[in-house]
């Protein structure tokens, strides 16, 4: 299993977090010319990936997000992503291993055709690519010692039981928990998630707070600790739903639109949706709320 890395990497910090930055290579922008995006010819980029039979994804090798096991590309949005492109006639992905920085600037080469690696939509982003609408949103929860004897369930609680709570070093969690009222005293910060898992199974912290489905995964590998039901933490009033979705390169409008009338069908069937991604930690809580729209998000 792949670990995890900091997760400001992946643009849970905030609406401006940099999830390996928004760097702008010189002459990328320009790189993708009409005949890319088919519109020269006047073939569409889906009937392009429909003639050819794949579609080229990019990943950052990160579970459970988008990595490689053996040889076969597994986790969220090649899963989610594989059933999509099936469904609108196209077999195949074809993947390619990207650095997390690498990812929007090889997609503006033409590199390939989407990035599959369930990146965070934030506004800076919007403005370099284009976006699917949220498949997957990132709830809060809190790692805890198995048989959970503090009782806790959110912030709320842990705030009244007086607990220590783990956050990520730089992680948003941090702000979540001083934006509850817990004191900085009783806030632990970590550098990786194995290191609050430690903590918890040590007794040195009484919950590790993250992405749901992080800590899901994590668990995997840590029988000794289990994870809460996830929950929505506010910030200022505001809640923090951090959504991802798929990456396309600008001008691949028909392609992308292809794509959310696909992913509607899913994100709309619960059982479906669950089915599909409960193998890697996504469930009912990770499902975006109909109301939540990428314009709004790239608004910010």
């Amino acid at each position: 299993m792949a670990e995890f890395p900091n997760l400001s990497r992946r643009g849970f910090l905030n609406g401006t977090a940099a999830v390996g930055g928004l760097l702008v290579v010189p002459g990328l922008l320009t790189a993708c010319s009409k005949t890319d995006s088919g519109s020269a010819t006047g073939e569409g980029a889906l009937e392009k990936l429909r003639k050819q039979g794949f579609v080229r994804v990019a990943y950052a090798n990160e579970a459970p997000y988008g990595y490689l096991e053996g040889k076969e590309l597994k986790g969220e949005a090649p899963t989610l992503h594989r059933e999509i492109f099936q469904a609108l006639g196209v077999d195949e992905l074809k993947p390619t291993l990207s650095e997390w920085d690498g990812l929007i600037p090889g997609l503006q080469a033409g590199k390939y055709d989407v990035v599959s690696a369930g990146m965070a939509i934030t506004p800076e982003r919007c403005g370099n690519a284009i976006f699917s609408e949220p498949e997957f949103i990132s709830p809060t929860a809190l790692m805890v010692k198995k048989g959970n004897p503090k009782k806790l369930t959110d912030l709320d609680s842990a705030k009244e039981a007086g607990v220590t709570i783990g956050v990520m070093s730089g992680a948003v969690e941090g702000s979540y928990a001083k934006g509850a009222g817990i004191p900085e005293g009783k806030i632990k910060t970590l550098q990786k998630p194995q290191d609050g898992a430690d903590a918890v199974k040590g007794g040195r912290i009484d919950a590790f707070l993250l992405t749901g489905i992080s800590l899901r995964w994590l668990a995997k590998t840590n029988p000794e600790t289990e994870v809460t039901e996830a929950f929505v933490p506010k910030l200022d009033g505001k809640e923090q739903f951090s959504p991802g979705g798929a990456v396309f390169r600008k001008g691949n409008e028909d392609l992308r639109d292809s794509f959310n009338r696909e992913l509607k069908k899913i994100v709309s069937d619960r059982s479906r949706y669950v089915q599909l991604l409960e193998p890697y930690g996504f469930g009912e809580t990770e499902i975006p709320p109909a109301d939540l729209k990428t314009a709004d998000l790239c608004k910010g």
